[in-house]
């Protein structure tokens, strides 16, 4: 690599040592940055096997080249460690400030190990890391954890911390920046409240380097111009409405998650949509370091019982929570999405855990007596109390701490967990969009729709159209979904730019654009099939860590829901999701064996042999 490499802090909570070290020019241009070079150390310095909560597992925060650089959207950063709510590797993502900030603090990434004895936090101080204790702060919620933090360190510095769902190793705990950003997904805060760590803290004065400065603004400049005209930005809805926009897509599609999954529609659809969220609770609209789109809401909610104001909801926090639950009390979707965020949880998770309460309670597999309360379709109230109890695992909490596969298989009825590798699904049901049921089972973190989207092309018609009912060739263009998210999350983007630059025919807003983003960032020189090689290099390093963590091909499932159960109503009424067929022909174009383990050839031609 020609340009700038910049450096790795490492951390070892046992010991208190900490350490520089220069990015290896090499692995650098090989994984890109963020989920890729995170992957290539998880492999190379861990057991995959090892229990997610002993000291042996790695946390890492990985940012991207493009991070922090004034590239649309380019604000991303990555947790990677083993989850503990799947057992396979995780990768979940944040924007907001903070990863900016490490940037401009001299690091690429952190990674930690080992545990310490008492709770502390990370103090990066322009470019100077210390751990401090944080035995005052344990306990805190999240704003009052990052006020405290800020005290103590700087009010211009930037955080990333757990709150009390953490410090409990709830299975599916996030670690929040900026007091509303969340790396959200498969239980990155319970490894972090694991490890004795309250928060990062940090307070850059560098400018983010480039190898070819100049050549960067340049493009960026017309590349901003192009993004942000209003007669050709793909994500105008985004600003108007956020993501809880798409609710009236799914709805109109029939694949809005409802009661458990049990429906593909919901008759309460209009009263938790994105411009009902605009009209009653609208604040402003936000936006992450450098992104045009703005999608974050600024909300304000003044109901009784249901006070709160905050950042939210998203539409997968008002699918899970909403449709999911068939509560259509937008406010009380709204308060325990601030739960979640004052707390640390994964509000997908929690929600479609609450989901799978229901239906255990509505099917007599579970008393009330049991739960402590009522517990019926549609309770929003239920909703609000039990993700508090949740996040201190207090009463039934307890119980829905652990997700909801392990709920479910509890009392005998695992069939009950719209999972795959016991994570939950996010708001696009598979029976109606068959390619998002192969994203789901394949994906490396369980189920999850940012580890690749085909959603895209099948409800969106981004690029090009697919029908969303058929089975018959969802596999290459999944594939390439996956592949495309890789490079994104490499490269410290969010998806809602990266997507449309890899994806768009148009000269500039191409493929070709992301490799002069890349190359004038880093000088390494990328050609077009140095960029894929580094997508199927990241895909294939994720799956050689979940077959060296014992999973293959039983793992890439759905449940029977999805693949035996005929949706009952709407425009996607009597499908199911076939995924087996679907998985045949994937692991074909993966270069995988029919267990689902890449084959020898593949490594090799990847440099992962």
């Amino acid at each position: 690599m020609k340009g700038w490499i910049g450096k790795i802090l490492r951390v070892d909570l046992t010991t208190g040592e900490i350490k520089d070290e220069v990015l290896d020019p090499g692995v650098a241009k090989d994984y890109i940055g963020g989920r890729g070079i995170g992957i290539y150390y998880l492999n190379k310095e861990m057991d995959p096997t090892c229990d997610p909560f002993s000291p042996e597992n790695l946390m890492i925060m990985m940012t991207g080249p493009l991070t922090g650089t004034g590239a649309p959207t380019g604000a991303r950063y990555m947790v990677m460690t083993k989850s503990p709510l799947t057992g396979a590797v995780t990768c979940s993502n944040s924007g907001g400030m903070m990863p900016r900030e490490m940037k401009r603090a001299g690091y690429d990434g952190i990674i930690f190990k080992g545990k310490s004895e008492k709770p502390v936090f990370l103090w990066i101080n322009k470019g100077k890391p210390e751990l401090k204790s944080a035995e005052d702060i344990w306990g805190k919620t999240v704003p009052e954890s990052t006020d405290m933090l800020l005290s103590q360190t700087d009010p211009k510095a930037r955080v990333a911390c757990i709150g009390p769902a953490g410090e409990n190793k709830v299975l599916f705990a996030g670690i929040m920046n900026e007091r509303h950003r969340a790396a959200g997904r498969s239980g990155v805060g319970a490894v972090m409240g694991s490890k004795n760590l309250k928060g990062v803290v940090v307070l850059g004065s560098d400018k983010i380097k480039l190898a070819q400065p100049d050549a960067f603004k340049e493009f960026n400049q017309k590349i901003l111009k192009q993004y942000t005209d209003e007669a050709k930005i793909t994500p105008v809805g985004l600003t108007i409405n956020g993501t809880s926009g798409v609710v009236a897509v799914t709805q109109e599609k029939g694949i809005l998650p409802t009661k458990n999954w049990q429906q593909g529609t919901f008759d309460g659809w209009e009263d938790i949509q994105g411009t009902t969220l605009t009209e009653k609770y609208l604040v402003k609209n936000q936006g992450c370091f450098g992104c045009p789109i703005k999608c974050a809401r600024i909300t304000k909610v003044t109901e009784p019982g249901f006070e709160g104001e905050g950042e939210g909801p998203e539409y997968e926090t008002v699918y899970a929570m909403g449709s999911n639950c068939m509560i259509d009390n937008l406010a009380a979707i709204t308060k325990a999405n601030y739960l979640c965020n004052e707390l640390g949880l994964d509000t997908i998770t929690m929600g479609a855990t609450v989901a799978c309460a229901m239906e255990l309670v509505d099917r007599g597999y579970v008393s009330e007596d049991e739960v402590g309360r009522s517990l019926k379709w549609g309770d929003g109230e239920a909703l609000v109390a039990l993700t508090r109890q949740t996040a201190y695992r207090e009463g039934f909490g307890d119980k829905l701490a652990n997700g909801s596969y392990r709920l479910a298989d509890g009392y005998g009825h695992p069939e009950l967990a719209m999972v795959s590798k016991k994570q939950e699904f996010p708001g696009y049901e598979p029976r109606g969009a068959k390619a998002m049921g192969l994203a789901y089972a394949t994906s490396p973190i369980g189920g999850s729709h940012m580890r690749g989207d085909p959603a895209y092309f099948e409800i969106f018609g981004t690029t090009f159209s697919m029908d969303p009912l058929a089975t018959k060739g969802k596999a290459g263009p999944t594939k390439r979904i996956q592949d495309l998210s890789a490079i994104v999350d490499a490269a410290g983007l969010c998806i809602f730019f990266g997507a449309r630059m890899l994806a768009e025919k148009d000269s500039t807003m191409s493929p070709t654009g992301m490799l002069t983003y890349l190359n004038t960032a880093t000088g390494a020189d990328y050609t077009m099939e140095d960029l894929v090689m580094a997508a199927e290099r990241i895909t294939n390093a994720e799956r050689l860590f979940l077959v060296n963590a014992g999973f293959d091909r039983k793992d890439d499932s759905l449940p029977k829901r999805i693949t035996d159960e005929p949706l009952p109503a709407g425009p996607a009424k009597g499908e199911t999701c076939d995924l087996q067929t679907m998985l045949d022909d994937y692991y074909e174009v993966q270069g995988w064996d029919n267990n689902g383990i890449p084959k020898a050839e593949t490594l090799k031609k990847l440099g992962l042999n």
